[in-house]
C-alpha cells in the first residue's frame, strides 16, 4: 500500500473520494471505478496545501526503497509479470554464454535459438531472459567464447617449457567446398601430466602444394609464438607433400603407424585371389541386409530361435582394414542363422565350405593387427611402443600355425609388406630414445650392436645438458621390479612380448664413465623392465617417471621429451570426426572462420569446464 494512505482516510459514504487528515477536504481519487483510482491527486493536494507533511511523505518514501533494496532477491515478492533482463546483467550474459556452449560442445546449428522447443525450453527455466538472436550467437558470442578458450590455451602453453610434439592432417568436407588441415600438441609438463589440445584446424583453400603447406605451419607455429626448437616432433600421413612441407620447415617429423599398418594390411588381403572373393562375398551379403529392413527382420526371428542375440551385420569401409575385420567377424559370428536363412530366404551370394574356413584362418592372421591397431589409437599411445610391436608382430607372423592352411601366401606377403615399411624405424634416434625411456621395454628389443648404439646417442644427448650439479637422489634407489616368467596370454602379441622380455631383460654388466649423469643412465638400464598387462596403458609409463624423476634426474628430461610424442596421427583424425558433424547438412553453409572457432571451442572447451 503508499505512503499517501498515511495522510488520507476514503471516504465512506463516497469511494470516489478522500478526506485528507489535516484540513479534512475532500480530493478526488481519479477514475470512474475502483480499478482505475489514483493516488496521484492525493500527492498533488498534500504538495499544495501542506509543504511539510509533502516532504514527510519523500522522506518516508525513500526510506522505504532503501530497505527494499536492502531485502535479499530470494525474501522479496516479485510481481507475476517482471520486465526482462537487460544483456547488461551479468546473469544474462552467463546465461547467453552457457547456450553458446551448449552449441559448441553438442553441434547445434545456431538456428536452434529459433526452434520453438528450444524457445519454450528457455521460457520455462528463465521467463526473465530475453533470448539473443542467431546473429548475436554468430557474430558476437562465438567470437568471444572463441577468445576466452584461445587465452587460456595460451596460458597453458607460456606454463611449461617442456618439448612440444604435434599432429597433423587434412580433410576435406563432404557437404561443402572446404579443405581443413589441423594442428594438435601435446606435452608432458614436469609433473608428467599429458596435455592435449587443438592449434588450429584452419581452412585449406587451393592446392595442397609442399610450399603453401609449409607456409601454413609457420604461420601457425608464429602466431602462437612456439619457437622452432620446442618442436619435439610432428606426426603425419605417408604423403608426399606433407613430408616435404615439414622437411623443409626444418621439422622431425614421423608417418602414423596406424596409416603405414593400413598400407601393409592392404597387401596382404590382395595378394591371394581367393581372399579378395571372400571378402567380395561377405560384403554383398551385408549390403542385401542394409538395405532390406524386412531382410533384417527374418534374420532376427532366425537369431532368436537359435538363442543367440539379436545382431546386425558390420559394414566395412575400404580406408579402415579393420572394418574389413570386423565385417568378417561379424559374419562368422552369424554362420549358422545365415545358413539357415539361406535355406528359407533368396540370398544374392553365400559363402561356401571352403570359404568359411578361409575367413576363419584370415581372422587369425589380421587378430594381431587389430590387436596393435587398437593399442595405438589410444590417444595416449607413444611413439615408444613402434619398435617393440613392430618386432613382436614380426615374430608372431614368422612362426607357423596350424590356422595358415590356405592362407600362406597372404600371411608372407604380410610379413614381407611390415619387414619394408617399417625397415628403417631401428635406424630413428626419435624412435630408439623413445624405446629406451620406456621403462616397459628399454633395450630389451635391441640387439647387441643396436643397444651400444642407443647408449652412444644417449650419452651423446646428456652430453649437451650441463650435468654439473645433477646428483642422484640420497634416498634408496627404487625397488628393481621382477619379471613374471610367460605364461599363456589371451592376447597373442603379449605372450610374444613376454618372450622378448624374458629373453633380453638381464641385468647391464658394462660400467659406464663416473660423471653423475652416466651413471644414472647405467642405473635405469640395469633395472628390469615393469610389468606389462592386458589392460596396461601409458598412464603406468608417466606414473613411474612422476615417482623416479628425482632418483634419475639428468634422464627425466629426455623422458619428458621422447615420451610426449605419439605414434600415429589419430588425434587430428578423431578431430575431423568431430569437423564432419559441424560441417552437416544443416551447416553447410558455414563459413571456413566460424568452422575453425566452433572446432577450436569444441575441443579444448572441455578443457576449462568441469
Amino acid at each position: 500500500m503508499s505512503l499517501i494512505w498515511t495522510y488520507f482516510t476514503v471516504c465512506q459514504d463516497e469511494p470516489k473520494q478522500a478526506v485528507c487528515n489535516a484540513c479534512k477536504s475532500k480530493v478526488s481519487r481519479g477514475g470512474s471505478t475502483p480499478k482505475t483510482y489514483g493516488t496521484t491527486n492525493l500527492r498533488r493536494h498534500l504538495e499544495k496545501k501542506h509543504p511539510c507533511l509533502f516532504s514527510k511523505y519523500k522522506e518516508d518514501t525513500a526510506a522505504s526503497a532503501k530497505t527494499k533494496r536492502d531485502v535479499p532477491e530470494s525474501q522479496q515478492q516479485h510481481p507475476t509479470v517482471a520486465p526482462m533482463f537487460d544483456t547488461s546483467v551479468e546473469k544474462s550474459n552467463a546465461t547467453t554464454r552457457k547456450i553458446m556452449e551448449y552449441m559448441a560442445l553438442d553441434d547445434q546449428p545456431f538456428s536452434v535459438v529459433q526452434d520453438k522447443g528450444f524457445v519454450n525450453l528457455i521460457k520455462h527455466l528463465s521467463p526473465r531472459y530475453k533470448l539473443p538472436s542467431r546473429r548475436y550467437f554468430s557474430d558476437t558470442a562465438l567470437p568471444e567464447l572463441f577468445e576466452k578458450v584461445s587465452s587460456h590455451i595460451r596460458k597453458l602453453l607460456n606454463a611449461t617449457k617442456s618439448p612440444i610434439s604435434f599432429t597433423t592432417d587434412i580433410w576435406t568436407s563432404n557437404v561443402s567446398l572446404m579443405s581443413m588441415l589441423s594442428l594438435t600438441a601435446q606435452w608432458l609438463d614436469d609433473e608428467f601430466e599429458l596435455h592435449q589440445v587443438l592449434l588450429y584446424c584452419e581452412e585449406c583453400p587451393g592446392s595442397h602444394t609442399a610450399d603453401n603447406l609449409r607456409a601454413k605451419f609457420e604461420k601457425m607455429m608464429a602466431e602462437w609464438n612456439i619457437d622452432k626448437k620446442r618442436v619435439h616432433v610432428v606426426l603425419r600421413d605417408n604423403a608426399r607433400n606433407m613430408t616435404k612441407a615439414l622437411d623443409d620447415c626444418n621439422f622431425a617429423s614421423l608417418p602414423c603407424m596406424a596409416h603405414t599398418l593400413q598400407l601393409a594390411v592392404n597387401e596382404g588381403l590382395q595378394s591371394q585371389r581367393a581372399i579378395t572373393d571372400a571378402v567380395a562375398t561377405g560384403r554383398r551379403i551385408v549390403t542385401h541386409f542394409k538395405h532390406s529392413p524386412l531382410a533384417y527382420s527374418k534374420l532376427h526371428v532366425i537369431q532368436e530361435e537359435l538363442g543367440q542375440p539379436k545382431k546386425r551385420l558390420q559394414q566395412d569401409v575400404p580406408t579402415r582394414w579393420n572394418s574389413t575385420f570386423y565385417m568378417l567377424q561379424s559374419l562368422l559370428e552369424q554362420k549358422r542363422a545365415l545358413s539357415l536363412y539361406a535355406t528359407e530366404h533368396e540370398l544374392p551370394t553365400i559363402f561356401t565350405t571352403h570359404q568359411w574356413e578361409l575367413i576363419e584362418n584370415v581372422l587369425s592372421i589380421l587378430q594381431p593387427f587389430e590387436e596393435l591397431t587398437k593399442t595405438i589409437s589410444s590417444s595416449s599411445a607413444t611413439a615408444s611402443s613402434v619398435i617393440p610391436e613392430i618386432t613382436a608382430l614380426k615374430r608372431l607372423l614368422g612362426r607357423a600355425a596350424d590356422t595358415d592352411r590356405g592362407v600362406g601366401t597372404a600371411k608372407a606377403t604380410l610379413l614381407e609388406a611390415v619387414q619394408r615399411r617399417f625397415a628403417d624405424i631401428e635406424k630413428n634416434p626419435l624412435y630408439l630414445v623413445a624405446t629406451a625411456m620406456d621403462p616397459r621395454y628399454k633395450t630389451c628389443y635391441f640387439s647387441a650392436e643396436t643397444k651400444n648404439e642407443v647408449k652412444r646417442v644417449l650419452l651423446n644427448m646428456l652430453d649437451r645438458v650441463d650435468t654439473s650439479a645433477i646428483r642422484p637422489t640420497p634416498d634408496q634407489p627404487p625397488e628393481e621390479p621382477a619379471i613374471a616368467p610367460p605364461t599363456k596370454r589371451a592376447s597373442l602379441l603379449l605372450s610374444v612380448h613376454d618372450e622378448i622380455l624374458m629373453e633380453n631383460a638381464s641385468n647391464e654388466e658394462e660400467h659406464l664413465l663416473g660423471r653423475p649423469a652416466s651413471v644414472q643412465l647405467q642405473r635405469y638400464l640395469s633395472e628390469l623392465p615393469i610389468k606389462r598387462s592386458e589392460d596396461e596403458t601409458v598412464n603406468d609409463v608417466l606414473k613411474y617417471w612422476r615417482e623416479n624423476k628425482t632418483h634419475y634426474p639428468a634422464l627425466a628430461p629426455l623422458a619428458q621429451a621422447y615420451l610426449s610424442a605419439p605414434c600415429t596421427s589419430i588425434d587430428s583424425e578423431r578431430l575431423f570426426s568431430l569437423a564432419s558433424n559441424v560441417l552437416d547438412e544443416k551447416r553447410n553453409r558455414l563459413s571456413g572462420e566460424k568452422a575453425e572457432m566452433l572446432l577450436f571451442v569444441k575441443k579444448n572447451l572441455p578443457l576449462m569446464v568441469e
